[in-house]
């Protein structure tokens, strides 16, 4: 009796978002042009013409004729160079999800954007989406004061149940994101611009993995995207795209927060922004935004009003703070919003360093102002 012919095991076909997340790895393939290439075509067939070196023509649109040709080659060879099933193999491994736009586990509230992702990346649990958004934005180069109010409103709105979405950058998106996550209330939400193996900043490694742990990450960027400055404008339409409102804490008149801003308003969401001292240059473009009419975000109260939600008690000064005694409130009467030589006060004081060290040392235990390096700025409220 002849032995059963054995049949070779063959390999299971790759699933078409495999192709996706390999055409999105591909230098100077952003959103657009991966939805150009996704337009009429399978991300397989895609992947096949760019490896021939054929690329239609719409990929070209404002591109000189001269650098055509440059950047065809230079997507045929990392085609050529990168093996979709291995890197499809990666993310599995890694534990990052993966949807494509149009298919069924694609979040809804980016596939009725005008200006969605082709493909999503995520760490953490999706479902974390559900419910109410608010994003939190700002500056990187944010003072104490933007820090402190981001906190306090990542920390109050996390409270009541609204989920904060931010971008996990330093300055205020960092402050928000900690202030939610010390509230231990509804998950946190970040988008990023970069893969998800590329911590960036990396001083926020020990906060993406406390995200992870408690809400979700999302990138439109796979492994091994670094964070290219081209990739957070994209990026911002999309914390655009999740929030219900923007409260903008503390930005110049320009950078990516006041194009997050811009992004909001034209998805018709309400856009607040946070009072700034007018003579702080990180205070120009939340200060006009509020002369341009978007409503202003004093506390938590105020955007959960906006969001047609019941307003949570406002946290009085007197409440959290110890009062000064009358010789410290003389100096703190002295100390401006954003932080000023410690020699500005002296003067304005007219106190020796002794006598206002004694004061400056009384009003930081109590709360009332930071010092860093000869340098001190007020971040309590009125005392009086």
């Amino acid at each position: 009796m002849d032995p059963p012919s054995m049949t070779p095991l063959l390999p299971a076909p790759l699933p078409d978002a495999a192709h996706v997340v390999a055409l999105a790895r591909l230098p100077q393939i952003g959103p657009a042009r991966l939805r150009t290439l996704l337009a009429d075509r399978s991300a397989a067939e895609a992947w096949s013409q760019l490896c021939a070196g054929r690329v239609p023509e719409a990929m070209f649109d404002r591109v000189p004729d001269q650098q055509r040709h440059r950047l065809v080659d230079g997507w045929r060879r990392a085609a050529l160079a990168l093996d979709p099933a291995a890197f499809w193999r990666a993310h599995v491994e890694a534990g990052i999800g993966v949807a494509v736009f149009g298919t069924p586990a694609f979040p809804e509230v980016f596939a009725t954007d005008d200006d969605p992702p082709m493909v999503l990346f995520w760490k953490g649990d999706l479902d974390h989406l559900a419910g109410v958004r608010a994003a939190i934005v700002g500056t990187r180069r944010a003072s104490r004061y933007g820090r402190d109010v981001a906190f306090s409103l990542g920390r109050d709105l996390a409270e009541a149940g609204v989920a904060v979405v931010s971008g996990l950058a330093l300055g205020i998106d960092g402050a928000a994101h900690a202030g939610s996550l010390e509230a231990e209330g509804a998950p946190p939400i970040a988008v990023v611009g970069s893969g998800l193996d590329r911590i960036y900043p990396r001083a926020h490694a020990a906060l993406w993995g406390q995200v992870v742990e408690r809400g979700v990450i999302l990138s439109e960027y796979p492994l091994g995207a670094p964070a290219a400055a081209w990739q957070f404008p994209a990026r911002n339409r999309l914390i655009a795209a999740l929030a219900d409102v923007v409260v903008v804490v503390e930005s110049q008149h320009t950078g990516g927060a006041m194009g997050t801003a811009v992004e909001a308003a034209r998805r018709a969401r309400v856009v607040m922004a946070v009072p700034g001292p007018v003579t702080a240059a990180s205070s120009d473009g939340t200060n006009q935004l509020l002369v341009d009419g978007c409503a202003p975000a004093r506390d938590a109260a105020d955007v959960l009003v906006a969001l047609g939600r019941d307003a949570v008690p406002r946290r009085r000064a007197a409440e959290t703070r110890r009062a000064p005694s009358v010789d410290a409130s003389v100096v703190l009467d002295q100390i401006p919003w954003q932080a000023a030589p410690i020699e500005q006060v002296m003067l304005a004081t007219g106190l020796d360093l002794g006598a206002l060290a004694v004061r400056l040392e009384e009003l930081e235990r109590s709360g009332w102002i930071a010092q860093r390096a000869g340098w001190v700025e007020r971040i309590g409220r009125s005392h009086t």
